[in-house]
């Protein structure tokens, strides 16, 4: 072991010397000040001076139970009480460290071992210990033990003073008897810690990172590091309220920690832990008891129990003397003794004694033979009575009458059956009553059924038993047949439901537009087979756009037209003398001054209609006149070919406008075309015009 002072001091050892120092500083300071009178309105304490007051405490009494009134102020009590334990807590550390040192133990004197501070003083020594040891097992003075910062930091301390202690030193230059020479690289070789600046902490006074041009000091969880970057300084939780001390506590500041004390006591029978716990005080462990020397001491949550040495035989009770007495089990609620037995009471145990009755007539013991029950004589094989006659039992005799249904006959000395039905008439049934022997029975009309006091009648659901072929409906005393729609009623059993013929009944052509198919209950519309579809009513046809649904044949230079059911494939060739100026019209070429050029029309359009048979007539279907009508204009309008049976005419509306009118209907599918000119006057000059008019007629559903 190193001699003391052998090796520069802990840094913090060296933290508490100089907080030792500020200390006997701030005591003179105060001595001068209490020394000198009191002023006129001397201000209120700080909370730092009520701390160091309290520091100062501690130092010079080495306690803090009985602190000095220092203000009124509540914060300045609980700083001066926190900084005063905490205080005491950190000398009492140091001096468990030295006691580790010098000593290597930890024990106190006796009566400092249940203070709060001799914990303090244990744990630093049991820490500095530790260290020590690992040390001298050649072990790494890194902990990773879970023992806290602060006990990490002092077994991290000891643990490199106790290396340090084992380098060789010499102070002279002459070497001494057996010294080896040792090169720099060989003791670098045996310690790749020696130049390590951070070892043991360096200049810091807990921890040291190396940056290799300087060095810099951090402190363990619980301490601050103070203004000259090297000094850490334990930070009071208690008075920062860092703490976490519930209601009914008191914040107990501790090196780089702090615990939380009960304020309340724990009560008789219990005793105050660390922890601030309440745990039960064993009176029998202790030996605070007051059980005499036959009993026995038994701990119980927060007090004890007395149990007499002696056991007593059973039978016997032990009262609070120890003694033992008969237990009277003929006294106990549960009888010891089954039924026509008497209880007698024994020296620790009982007696039964059986108890025989006398029974009298009308009267038999039981199957136990312990008491008289009633003799049954009407229960016996050889009926005490005669027939029509009920026998009835009495306590210890019997008795005779009539059965229910039956009255006496005084003439014949019997009993004769009562008819009911005929005595109440319509009070006893609903409907129906029949006599028996000795009772009645009552019957209901066919459609009700017999309710559960057997004499009402209820209406009775024959629906439930399906009489019907399709929906049933109860009625009061009966039930009435009908059929889902598309069904009727047979007339022949008024049961059956026959499938209505829809298609077949007078407004059956009016229910489809093409074809009605009567199927059971119900009936469907159908449409052609190609060139229609059955719209969303499902009565009427919509026509197929196959030109839109792409579902036509018509060739890359045809244009396809939708008609009614089907369409057409066109194509239009301008005649000769003509060009194409769209997709339906021809302009004529320019003449030259070609007179039988210029009698020919100046365009020719080409139109598509389309329409069922048989539409009403007369019906307007082309209008035909100038796209720019100019004032003085009159136009001829024409059909010059394809009207040849006479369905269409021309009718002029004004002198610029005419139409061509259908006067005949047409009552066949086909395709006509029809040509219109209209020969137009215009500032002396007239020009014809074309209309060619594809006219496509379709089957009328």
């Amino acid at each position: 072991m190193e001699p003391l002072g052998g090796a520069p001091l802990l840094p913090l050892l060296r933290l508490r010397l100089r907080l030792l120092l500020l200390l006997l500083l701030l005591l003179l300071l105060t001595a001068a000040a209490a020394a000198a009178p009191p002023l006129l309105g001397e201000r209120e304490l700080t909370i730092e001076e009520c701390c160091e007051r309290g520091n100062e405490w501690a130092t010079k009494n080495r306690g803090c139970s009985s602190l000095p009134f220092l203000s009124e102020s509540r914060e300045c009590s609980i700083a001066q009480e926190q900084c005063c334990r905490s205080k005491l807590n950190e000398e009492y550390c140091l001096e468990g460290i030295s006691a580790a040192n010098l000593h290597e133990e930890c024990d106190l004197e006796e009566e400092k071992n249940s203070t709060c501070e001799a914990e303090s003083f244990k744990k630093c020594c049991f820490c500095c210990l530790l260290g020590k040891s690992a040390q001298l097992q050649g072990k790494n003075c890194d902990s990773n033990l879970k023992i806290g910062q602060q006990c990490r930091k002092i077994f991290s301390d000891c643990c490199a003073k106790g290396q340090g202690s084992t380098d060789m030193s010499v102070s002279d230059d002459v070497p001494k008897k057996n010294q080896v020479d040792i090169s720099k690289e060989e003791v670098d070789q045996e310690d790749p810690y020696l130049h390590d600046g951070c070892r043991g902490a360096g200049p810091c006074s807990q921890q040291c990172r190396d940056t290799g041009a300087s060095f810099i000091c951090s402190c363990f969880v619980g301490y601050q590091l103070q203004s000259d970057g090297v000094t850490c300084e334990d930070v009071n939780e208690c008075i920062t309220g860092a703490h976490n001390c519930g209601i009914g506590q008191t914040c107990i500041n501790t090196l780089g920690s702090f615990r939380c004390q009960r304020d309340t006591s724990c009560g008789t029978g219990y005793e105050l832990t660390d922890e601030s716990l309440c745990k039960d005080i064993d009176e029998c462990e202790t030996g605070t008891h007051n059980c005499p020397p036959d009993f026995i001491c038994q701990n119980t949550p927060g007090s004890f129990r007395c149990r007499p040495k002696l056991q007593c035989m059973n039978g016997f009770i032990q009262d609070a003397l120890g003694n033992c007495i008969d237990i009277n089990e003929c006294l106990s609620t549960n009888m010891p003794c089954p039924v026509g037995q008497i209880c007698i009471n024994t020296d620790g145990s009982y007696t039964c004694q059986r108890i025989t009755p006398n029974c009298g007539r009308g009267y038999h013991l039981n199957e136990d033979g312990m008491r008289c029950v009633d003799t049954d004589e009407c229960s016996s094989s050889n009926q005490p009575c005669g027939e029509g006659h009920v026998c009835i039992n009495a306590p210890g005799s019997y008795r005779c009458d009539c059965k229910s249904g039956y009255s006496f006959d005084a003439i014949s000395r019997t009993c004769v059956d009562i008819n009911e039905c005929r005595r109440y008439p319509g009070r006893l049934c609903a409907h129906k009553c029949e006599n028996t022997p000795g009772s009645y029975y009552c019957t209901c009309t066919m459609g009700f059924k017999l309710s559960i006091d057997s004499r009402s009648c209820e209406d009775l659901n024959e629906c439930e038993s399906n009489p019907c072929s399709q929906e049933c409906a109860n009625v009061y005393g009966s039930y009435q047949c009908y059929c889902r729609r598309g069904y009727q009623l047979s007339d022949m059993d008024g049961i059956t439901c026959e499938d209505i013929d829809e298609c077949a009944l007078p407004t059956g052509g009016h229910i489809c537009s093409y074809r009605c198919v009567n199927v059971p209950g119900s009936f469907q519309c159908t449409c052609p087979s190609t060139g229609y579809r059955l719209a969303p009513n499902a009565r009427n046809c919509q026509d197929i756009d196959e030109c839109a649904a792409e579902t036509h044949n018509c060739s890359f230079n045809e244009t396809c037209f939708n008609i009614q059911g089907g369409f057409r494939c066109l194509s239009l060739q301008c005649p000769e003398n003509y060009r194409k100026s769209g997709d339906t019209r021809c302009e004529r070429l320019s003449c030259n001054e070609n007179k039988e050029c210029q009698s020919l029309p100046l365009r020719i359009t080409y139109y598509h209609l389309s329409f069922p048979t048989n539409i009403q007539v007369p019906t307007d279907i082309f209008r035909m006149g100038p796209s720019n009508a100019v004032p003085g204009d009159k136009i001829l309008l024409s059909i010059i070919s394809g009207n040849e049976e006479g369905f269409f005419t021309t009718k002029k509306v004004n002198n610029h406008s005419g139409i061509v009118v259908m006067q005949q209907q047409i009552t066949e599918p086909r395709d006509l075309l029809v040509t219109i000119q209209m020969q137009l006057s215009r500032h002396g000059t007239v020009n014809t015009f074309i209309a060619k008019l594809f006219i496509f007629v379709s089957p009328q559903l």
